[in-house]
């Protein structure tokens, strides 16, 4: 997806959307933006539209599509036992392109998805190339021995200084491989899965 299209969808949606969007380069984009713009009021938004724009944050944030999505959202339904919410975070952070971006060897989901569709990306010792891939407490995710040279992973130690990988996550520098040892929890509060939901229950 071009930078314009994704500032465009950041300026609907929010800057959390797209890390590209999260940039001093978007700041002045917007600001330009703002200044070149009349000045409207917002009309106040129903609640069919909010729900409607939660759902397509996540969905743009995780880069899904509907039908994906559709598909998480009949598992949480079916799923007993677990709070709704926290099961279907759970289910877009084990995504294998998630944990790859969370774990810090790219800097954007969609980076991710092309690493693991190019067989960069073991689990476990085994390549895959499907990105939608459900990780597990005890997997352990780690960059193809064949990949290591690539220009993709140059200089990835130096890189990983300033990174701290989220709670649930580790990640080992040395052999460029992380693990998963606890389940993600929705502590940033970006998104409103509650608000989801409600769009489906609908």
């Amino acid at each position: 997806m071009k930078t314009v299209q994704q500032y465009k969808i950041c300026r609907r949606l929010g800057p959390g959307v797209f890390e590209k969007c999260q940039t001093a380069k978007f700041a002045a984009s917007e600001a330009r933006h703002a200044k070149n713009s009349k000045k409207r009021r917002p009309k106040p938004l129903s609640g069919y539209a909010t729900q409607f724009i939660e759902k397509q944050k996540v969905r743009f944030m995780y880069g899904i599509s509907e039908k994906q999505f559709s598909n998480y959202i009949k598992e949480v339904v079916n799923h007993k036992g677990t709070i709704a919410t926290d099961y279907l975070f759970e289910l877009l952070e084990n995504r294998l392109d998630n944990v790859v971006y969370r774990i810090g060897l790219t800097n954007s989901r969609r980076l991710s998805r092309q690493m693991v569709s190019h067989g960069h990306i073991l689990v476990n010792g085994k390549k895959t190339t499907v990105a939608s891939q459900r990780v597990q407490i005890g997997d352990i995710i780690a960059i193809r021995e064949g990949s290591k040279k690539s220009v993709l992973f140059g200089d990835m130690v130096n890189k990983m200084k300033d990174y701290t990988c989220p709670n649930w996550l580790t990640f080992n520098a040395e052999s460029l491989s992380g693990k998963i040892q606890g389940k993600p929890k929705n502590i940033e509060g970006y998104i409103d899965l509650n608000t989801v939901l409600e769009f489906y229950s609908r």
